[in-house]
């Protein structure tokens, strides 16, 4: 969602047309990590995948709260890739069924999280590259404490302040991310 020439006004015009209910200004706080997150994501991934069933083509836990040892805001992300993610008919009634409510839609994109906030599901398309990226991501995270820790020291040097919405906070983590993911292609 971050475009890295835009002024925080275009970025924040272009977030206003893809959040359900807007922007909402917050401070982002780190929890030290926690040894429930990942109880936490299987049982959110087990009422997925009950609810979803073969539309879901692959669930997995993404995110900081994936990465044992690394601080996180404490909301666990769970990524659903399926075939179309634009075609809201498969999956967006029986996610709402079950209580996560619609917070993105951007093309090719959709966040649903909990009422309470602490769960993300992101719906993207399978086999694609934002679902590969992730995964290198966090794989890369789980395997090479150095870049475990630089990207940790990155998200406390913006932490505990106020953003326009949490997507400036993500924005602001973006070149740490890009480095650390070139190592990743690079290996």
């Amino acid at each position: 969602m971050a475009g890295e020439h835009e002024t925080d006004d275009e970025f924040a015009a272009r977030l206003d047309a893809v959040l359900i209910g807007g922007l909402r200004p917050r401070t982002v706080e780190l929890a030290e990590y926690d040894s429930e997150w990942p109880q936490r994501y299987a049982v959110e991934r087990a009422r997925i995948a009950s609810t979803l069933g073969e539309i879901a083509r692959r669930i997995d836990h993404i995110g900081s709260t994936a990465v044992p040892g690394l601080a996180a805001k404490p909301i666990v992300d769970i990524q659903v890739c399926v075939d179309d993610p634009d075609n809201e008919d498969g999956y967006r009634s029986r996610l709402e069924a079950v209580g996560y409510e619609l917070r993105v839609r951007e093309p090719g994109h959709r966040m649903f999280r909990t009422p309470e906030g602490d769960v993300q599901v992101h719906i993207w398309v399978a086999g694609g590259d934002d679902e590969l990226r992730h995964l290198q991501f966090r794989d890369w995270l789980r395997s090479h404490p150095e870049d475990r820790d630089l990207y940790e020291q990155t998200k406390r040097g913006l932490a505990d302040r106020e953003w326009r919405d949490v997507n400036f906070y993500a924005r602001a983590k973006g070149p740490t991310i890009e480095a650390i993911l070139a190592r990743a292609r690079g290996a």
